[in-house]
């Protein structure tokens, strides 16, 4: 989404509108519902207009989808307009920054074949492109599911999956850091066998073992195992991680930066962390923009750990903004020293990929 200024200044923000149908028209809406919450007030009170905007639709779900990716979109945007204002980086708005470039993991998707040698060769490919770290799904392989809804991994499937990671480990060794993602598919006594079972493979995590519905729940997993636990994609606002650190159901945070209240919001989750002594390594399938926008909330924290990349395979992905190019390379992005967000979109390109008709930015 734009913001525009009256002095000519444009500011550009990343949103993850939760996918394309309702949810991502939803979010368009609410980022218009705001619309007359900004107009003539000053870019440069970004905190005062977030509280302003948060606080307008607390009995609306504020924090909650859509508003809240709103919300982001929009915060994103006046930090881009401020540091272009100031001729500055966002990073610097931040207090500076701890690195230059950010680590990133390759999310790894398997195809038809979905057998240990397979997950092995598909992890090695991404360490042969310079990623210190690799991720896997484990709940869509489809070996002896019970049937669509029910959350139990039996015995069959429960072995396939531990045979697929072991595989991966086998093939990448212990030098490569190794996650893998539940998505939350999995019901509680499966979820503590599954972590007990990767105990001595020793992952960097295991994310989303049970639903993020109930965190009392992946509580219980926390505590029946040495396996890092990691979680956090569908939490939005500090609020919400308070609940995880004060509950010590986690290990490892991952909040989605493009819609978890914004820039500033996502440094208040990272220092919050922090004080619990908790890294940081977000959930990312954004754009060059959204994912350097991540980039510099994470140079600007000392608990930062990996930052997910989703877009190997995606042809379109470094042609949709511009910028400071490549924007990623040998498994690192380097953190913009442009004014501003650094990144561009690209509009010829942006036009091409909308979805189902919709306009841009009319």
């Amino acid at each position: 989404m734009r913001v525009y200024t009256d002095e000519g200044i444009v500011g550009t923000g990343e949103c993850n509108s939760g996918g394309p149908g309702f949810s991502g028209f939803a979010t368009k809406h609410a980022i218009l519902a705001l619309r007359s919450l900004l107009i003539g007030e000053n870019p440069f009170n970004i905190n005062m207009l977030y509280e302003k905007m948060r606080r307008a639709g607390r009995y609306g779900g504020a924090s909650n989808a859509p508003l809240i990716f709103a919300l982001t979109g929009i915060d994103n945007a006046l930090h881009d307009i401020v540091g272009k204002a100031l001729g500055v980086p966002v990073y610097k708005l931040l207090g500076g920054k701890f690195r230059e470039e950010i680590r990133l993991y390759a999310d790894c998707h398997f195809g038809e074949d979905d057998s240990p040698a397979s997950f092995g060769e598909k992890a090695l490919e991404a360490v042969e492109a310079g990623y210190g770290a690799v991720k896997f799904d484990v709940d869509y392989t489809g070996h002896g599911r019970l049937d669509d809804f029910n959350w139990t991994v039996g015995a069959q499937e429960m072995t396939h999956i531990i045979g697929l990671v072991e595989g991966v480990r086998q093939a990448i060794g212990f030098e490569i850091d190794l996650a893998i993602d539940c998505h939350g598919h999995f019901d509680l006594p499966s979820a503590i066998t599954f972590a007990r079972a990767l105990e001595p493979l020793r992952l960097l995590w295991l994310e989303e073992p049970v639903p993020a519905e109930n965190v009392d729940a992946l509580a219980q997993v926390r505590a029946s195992t040495s396996t890092v636990i990691c979680t956090g994609e569908n939490q939005y606002t500090r609020f919400d991680f308070m609940e995880l650190f004060d509950k010590k159901a986690v290990d490892v945070i991952m909040p989605d930066l493009a819609k978890a209240g914004g820039i500033a919001e996502g440094k208040r989750i990272a220092d919050l962390a922090d004080a619990h002594y908790i890294p940081i390594a977000p959930h990312n399938v954004s754009s060059p923009l959204g994912m350097m926008a991540a980039c510099h909330v994470l140079a600007a924290v000392p608990n930062f750990l990996f930052l997910e990349f989703h877009a190997r395979g995606i042809s379109w992905w470094s042609d949709l903004c511009d910028g400071d190019k490549p924007f990623v390379h040998d498994g690192f992005m380097t953190v913009s020293e442009q004014p501003g967000i650094g990144v561009e979109l690209n509009d010829e390109v942006a036009k091409s990929l909308l979805w189902n008709g919709d306009s841009y930015f009319d």
